[in-house]
């Protein structure tokens, strides 16, 4: 089910930070350069908003036996976030077509389509109950 918003913005979440392990330098130089030329042809398009790789060091945080905070992501997670594109698109139907020019799908890369709310919906909804609760 696909719910639209009313904004044209939409981030691409890129999953899997190994997809060159199996891959000759040949195999990766000509991956990088048709990673590089979609990137640029999208950015010259007005597509990219912002775009940004995500170093595999951090932390989470959690509120597990009370607030605790724990290193991660991990890095030898294949379903880790490697970066994002905040992208421009008419419909979520350009935002997906767009994600399926990414070049490392076929190398085990997944890219997650989600659209940029007005509101955080679980707050709206918060809120929404509060205005009809009786006190």
């Amino acid at each position: 089910m696909t719910t639209e918003t009313s904004r044209s913005e939409y981030m691409l979440l890129f999953r899997g930070t190994h997809w060159d392990k199996r891959l000759s330098p040949e195999e990766i130089q000509k991956v990088m350069s048709q990673w590089t030329s979609w990137f640029d042809r999208l950015t010259q398009q007005g597509k990219i908003k912002s775009a940004h790789p995500l170093l595999p060091e951090g932390q989470i945080v959690s509120w597990k036996r009370g607030q605790t905070v724990a290193d991660g992501p991990f890095a030898e997670s294949k379903e880790a976030i490697g970066g994002y594109f905040l992208l421009q698109a008419k419909d979520h139907d350009e935002a997906v077509a767009i994600a399926k020019e990414c070049p490392t799908l076929k190398y085990g890369v997944t890219v997650e389509v989600r659209p940029v709310a007005e509101q955080c919906a679980q707050m709206q909804r918060v809120t929404e109950q509060l205005a009809h609760a009786t006190v």
